[in-house]
């Protein structure tokens, strides 16, 4: 018997959560909350959820930022509900990686028949969970990078953030806005150098000579280009 799907919901009016996540639970899901985006986070580093279900109106981090952040490092589905329910809003939440926007009030079997579609959709096209080039493998879920030789090298948690976007998006030029916010979302500096001393410290890392790199290259006046195809696995 195939293990239950994990949910992770996000949402910080606790009537709401709480309506959520006992609805989950009786059809059968494993079902955790979290109220802001630091506790999912927490959550989501144990285990990798199958889908996560977003507010986009929460104190701290919003919505749409969380959910650019975690579109740069996971497939993983994300349906988002609010209450704001403008057409440009929508929009927005499609094009930085959702994958359902569902208005509040909504009806709760509307909410089950969107979760199990996504569930079946996800299941019908498995998620990437890593990547492969050259020898190095990237495993996002236990956010760890291998090496040819078969070792694990130590990444900073920005590093590895910075890998996942630029392993995800291959031979694409990302600008550093494009990168920051994807790792950081609105709140970062436009004036933020840190983009190119993580790229400094992955090449070293990635044996990438920083004079004639082959991996991260980078793009004159535009930005960075991780320039091979890896394998999905």
């Amino acid at each position: 018997m195939a293990a239950a799907s994990r949910i992770i919901i996000v949402e910080d009016d606790p009537e709401i959560r709480s309506l959520v996540r006992a609805l989950l639970v009786q059809e059968g899901y494993v079902c955790e909350a979290a109220e802001d985006a630091e506790r999912f986070w927490r959550i989501a580093a144990i285990d990798a959820p199958d889908l996560v279900i977003l507010d986009i109106m929460m104190p701290g981090e919003d919505g749409l930022s969380l959910c650019r952040r975690l579109r740069a490092q996971s497939d993983v589905p994300v349906l988002i509900t609010s209450a704001r329910a403008e057409p440009l809003d929508r929009v927005i939440g499609l094009e930085i990686g959702a994958d359902d926007y569902l208005s509040k009030p909504f009806e709760p079997r509307e909410l089950i028949a969107r979760t199990r579609a996504l569930l079946r959709r996800t299941r019908s096209a498995p998620r990437q969970r890593g990547a492969s080039f050259g020898g190095w493998r990237v495993d996002y879920g236990a956010r760890s990078l291998t090496s040819p030789e078969g070792e694990i090298v130590e990444l900073t948690s920005g590093e590895f953030d910075l890998l996942a976007v630029l392993t995800r998006h291959p031979l694409r030029v990302l600008s550093r806005d494009d990168i920051m916010d994807a790792l950081h979302g609105r709140s970062a500096d436009a004036f933020d150098r840190s983009i190119d001393i993580q790229v400094s410290r992955l090449r070293r890392k990635l044996r990438d000579d920083p004079r004639s790199p082959q991996l991260i290259r980078t793009v004159r006046n535009a930005g960075y280009l991780f320039a091979v195809q890896p394998e999905a696995s």
